[in-house]
This record gives structure tokens, sequence and C-alpha cells, in this order.
């Protein structure tokens, strides 16, 4: 099943594309035969062995890993909020180090780490730029962002949500509907055929009482930012499972931040729609 993130289907430990079953072989245990019983008792009483010792993927040692490419984004958005100027460059710094991220075979934790870092000042600069006109917005995004993250990952562990071929056939058709219409709606606005500040977005809807489109719009693709989320969590089991090596757990952190950011700028444009 493949993934809406990138970052985890060009990556041949997620990836079903790269036959990656088998790739990682896990060390067998060792053989009891022939052990005592002061031998077995002393082998069974030794402590788990860690990511470290196994070199392996594990879902703990991917969230240190999450934690800590998510420390990095929020001093890099408080560097945008202060210097908000510095928003568009770290745009495109942040674009290009996610190409490389995505392509790159094998997950480099520096470039992850400075992903994170720019990423963070682009953020941070739009939201200081959105709470300017709209105060207090952006503490409503934040906790906005973490409910629908908390839920989605609630649901996940519980067993209560899954991903399935169906329903991630629509998703991905969903998402290339709405990357042809985000095209159009900034063609638009740039050739000046729109001059709404959200352009297509803003233009009200008659029968659900000028209700606009943005809104029906944002509902719809924080849904889908949520099953994105779904996904990249079963990317992750999936690495976990394969026995990947520890350092596809930066891939992991990668791709989660990757949909949190989506998610959340999808909640702050959501916000100010509703605030106009």
């Amino acid at each position: 099943m493949a993934s809406s993130n990138p970052a985890f289907n060009n990556s041949p430990a997620f990836s079903d594309r790269a036959n990656t079953a088998g790739k990682f072989p896990i060390t067998p245990a060792p053989s009891t035969e022939g052990m005592t019983a002061e031998q077995l008792t002393e082998l069974y009483s030794r402590p788990s062995a860690t990511p470290v010792e196994t070199d392996r993927m594990t879902y703990e040692d991917t969230m240190v890993k999450v934690v800590v490419s998510f420390a990095i984004l929020l001093v890099g958005a408080a560097v945008g909020w202060i210097f908000p100027v510095l928003a568009i460059p770290a745009a495109i710094v942040g674009f290009v180090l996610a190409l490389v991220n995505i392509f790159k075979k094998k997950p480099s934790p520096a470039l992850v780490l400075s992903y994170a870092a720019v990423e963070g000042i682009f953020v941070g600069g739009i939201t200081s730029f959105f709470e300017s006109h709209y105060p207090g917005i952006a503490l409503q995004a934040v906790i906005g962002t973490l409910v629908v993250v908390g839920v989605t990952l609630a649901l996940f562990a519980s067993g209560k949500i899954r991903a399935s071929k169906r329903a991630t056939k629509i998703f991905l058709i969903a998402m290339v509907g709405y990357l042809v219409f985000s095209v159009v709606n900034v063609i638009l606005m740039a050739t000046g055929v729109t001059s709404d500040a959200f352009g297509l977005r803003s233009a009200p809807i008659p029968f659900l009482g000028g209700l606009p489109l943005g809104v029906v719009l944002g509902v719809l693709v924080i849904i889908m930012a949520a099953y994105s989320l779904v996904l990249d969590f079963d990317s992750i089991q999936k690495g976990v499972q394969r026995g990947a090596p520890r350092i596809y757990g930066w891939t992991g952190a990668f791709g989660i931040m990757v949909t949190v950011v989506w998610l959340y700028l999808e909640i702050l444009r959501l916000l100010a729609i509703l605030r106009r």
C-alpha cells in the first residue's frame, strides 16, 4: 500500500515497491540447545538489547527522533516569529532540503534537523503574519493541530483506525484534485483574476448560506491530513516489523514532521477564513 508521503515512498525501508521484504534480516536469537539451567537463567535475566546494540528501528527510538526534530522546529519557529521577513527565504531553502531528504535513499540526521530548523523559521514567520491580522489565531491553530494529531495517534494505537487500500486510493485521488485546485488558485491570484487574499477559497457557496468554499475545503483537507498521519504511522510500523536499520527512524521523523506542518498550515488558513 502506497503512502501519501514521498518521504516514505522513496525509502527502501518503507516502500512496498522497493521489495523490502527480507531486505533487513533480523539477527536470529542464540540457540539454547545444550545450555545448563544456570546458563539459561543468566541468558533470560539479561536486560533487553537497546536500539544502539541491535541497530534496529524501534518505536521508542523513532519517537525520540520525532521529539528532537520538533524541538528544533520550535526553535526555528521562534526565530521566524521574531523575524517574519525570513519566511520566504526559509520556504525556498526548506523546499530544497525536503527534496534532498525525499530522494536520498539513506537518511541523514543532519539534513533532517536542518530541514526542521528551516521549516520552523517558515512556519514561525507565516504564523506571525496571521497573528498580526487575527490575534489569538496562533494558539488556536496549535491547539487544533495537537488535538487532531493526538486523536489520530490514539485511534491508530488502539486499532480503531487503520489504512486500507480502498481508503488510500480515494485519498490519493482527492490529493491530486486538491493539488490541481491549489495550482489553479495560485495562478488566478498571481494573474489578478481574483484579488481576494485566499482566492477561490473565499468564494461563497450559495446553497450553504454563503459559506466560503475555503471552510468546506479546509475541513476536508484536515481530514485528508489526518488520514495521511495514519499512513505515516502505518509506514513506521512496517519499518519496525521489517527490522529496518535504526537510522531509518530519521525518515520516520521527517515524514511525520512534513505531515504535521501541512496539517498545521491548513488549520491556520481555515481559522483565518473563519475569522474574516
